[in-house]
């Protein structure tokens, strides 16, 4: 059978409308130009954070309980004695396109594009998943998809008192002692960019805890790049290795030389 349905499947895409083709000193020019506007960007990015870190906070009272690994476990058991946690609720349960098997595509991506969480942990900051699952099909998920963070069974109402009974999302507590303030929220196309230690830390009330960045009196800061380290490293080295502090002073300063003709 033919058609007009079927020749429009067998149809040739269009032609790709492909940029100009240039000489290597235009492409640099041109690529000198979009940095002036992603330098700018990234000025914006980090405006924005500051901003964030400035956001109101609102006192979380009720005792929320989730299941874990190990049982039982409060809210504040999720932060594992840091201050900070960033908490994702991802949909894995009956009803989810992938049950039993997989999570839902959506987080799983996201769970895929998680980097090490030593260095998280390095800069007093928690990163826990959270799910309607059972912990046994969370074990046997985990473990199919070799994902390590720590993921925890939603057992009451806190998907829904925290926006995240419909969709997903990313939930920022702080902890105070024994109080507990919900400091930041982020979801839809806002989910898409997390999984790096800046993009976690930038959404956190404390940020990336570094000198340079513009944060109200008191926070925590240290020099940056000082406090980087191998991920298996952290436990051994509490502190800054001289012979990296020299290396990260050296690449630093040489960042700070503008290529001719770059905006700063």
């Amino acid at each position: 059978m033919t058609g007009k349905a079927e020749d429009n499947r067998t149809a040739a895409p269009p032609a790709m409308q492909k940029p100009p083709i240039v000489s290597p000193q235009d492409w640099e020019a041109a690529r000198q130009q979009l940095l002036i506007k992603e330098k700018a960007h990234t000025r914006a990015r980090d405006a924005l954070a500051a901003e964030r870190r400035r956001m109101p906070w609102m006192e979380v009272t009720r005792a929320y309980a989730f299941e874990g690994s190990s049982g039982r476990v409060s809210l504040l058991d999720l932060f594992e004695g840091r201050r900070q946690l960033v908490l994702y609720r991802a949909f894995f349960e009956p009803g989810v396109f992938g049950w039993p098997d997989h999570a839902c595509r959506g987080c799983s991506l996201g769970a895929d594009q998680v980097s090490h969480l030593a260095h998280l942990n390095a800069r007093d900051t928690t990163l826990a998943y959270a799910s309607r699952a059972p912990q046994a099909d969370i074990a046997r998920l985990k473990a199919r998809m070799g994902w390590t963070m720590p993921w925890y069974t939603i057992t009451d109402s806190f998907d829904a008192d925290f926006g995240v009974d419909e969709w997903h999302g990313h939930n920022v507590f702080f902890r105070d002692g024994e109080r507990l303030f919900r400091t930041y929220f982020i979801n839809n196309r806002g989910d898409e960019a997390m999984g790096t230690v800046w993009s976690y830390l930038d959404v956190t009330p404390l940020g990336r805890q570094e000198s340079w960045e513009e944060s109200p009196p008191g926070y925590p800061q240290t020099p940056p790049y000082k406090w980087w380290n191998w991920h298996d490293n952290y436990a051994a080295e509490a502190t800054p290795n001289p012979t990296w502090v020299a290396v990260s002073e050296a690449g630093e300063a040489a960042f700070r030389k503008p290529d001719p003709g770059t905006a700063s």
